[in-house]
């Protein structure tokens, strides 16, 4: 059976419905940078969804390609992440979307080097046609962070971070963002099958004792 992510991590992919303090380890990704609104209609960021993708199923079939990754098992190709902000805001502002910066990400199993995804940039950009040189072998190091099942659209998730903060607020911890440390959302639900009522994200936030 296939290795997958959410079963086999399913402190990081499942929280529950109440806030719960992590600590999350180095992982690395497939990522692609861009700004501005996610729902634009054939924007940048639908755009970078379909550069993630093409890459990930070319590292995912590899395996019945001439190319050999050494270590390699079969697996899910986790699901879509994104770490976001906005300049000058603490945490994000729901009603500015215009003004998101993103990193767009798929998690990446521990035997892919960067060798293994030049590789599948430039395979996944032959044969499907597309310009992937946008992509990046990114490592993130997110440690101590406090995180949350949200449940329901998207725009519904500034009730469910002042959750978070109260959480935070009543046992002396704060959010810690930086440059490095970013509002990060990984999506359990496929948005295109599923109605937005019962859409299930982690909300992820970087934290510090106080």
């Amino acid at each position: 059976m296939a290795f997958d992510f959410k079963k086999e991590f399913k402190e990081f992919y499942m929280p529950k419905n109440k806030p719960e303090i992590v600590t999350v380890p180095k992982a690395n990704y497939i990522a692609v940078r861009g700004k501005g609104n996610p729902n634009e209609e054939g924007g940048e960021y639908k755009q970078a969804v379909g550069v993630l993708y093409a890459i990930a199923y070319t590292l995912k079939m590899s395996y019945k390609s001439d190319y050999k990754i050494e270590g390699f098992f079969e697996y899910v190709v986790p699901p879509l992440e994104g770490f976001w902000w906005q300049d000058g805001v603490n945490g994000c502002d729901y009603s500015s979307k215009a003004e998101f910066n993103w990193i767009s990400d798929i998690r990446l199993p521990d035997f892919v080097t960067k060798k293994d995804f030049d590789w599948a940039v430039e395979t996944a950009s032959a044969k499907k046609k597309m310009d992937c040189s946008r992509a990046e072998f990114l490592t993130v190091d997110e440690g101590l962070c406090v995180q949350i099942m949200h449940h329901g659209p998207f725009d519904d998730e500034p009730a469910t971070v002042a959750i978070i903060d109260k959480f935070l607020e009543d046992h002396g911890y704060c959010n810690d963002f930086s440059h490095g440390r970013l509002h990060h959302e990984i999506y359990m639900s496929d948005a295109r099958k599923v109605a937005p009522e019962k859409w299930k994200t982690v909300i992820r936030h970087p934290i510090c004792k106080l």
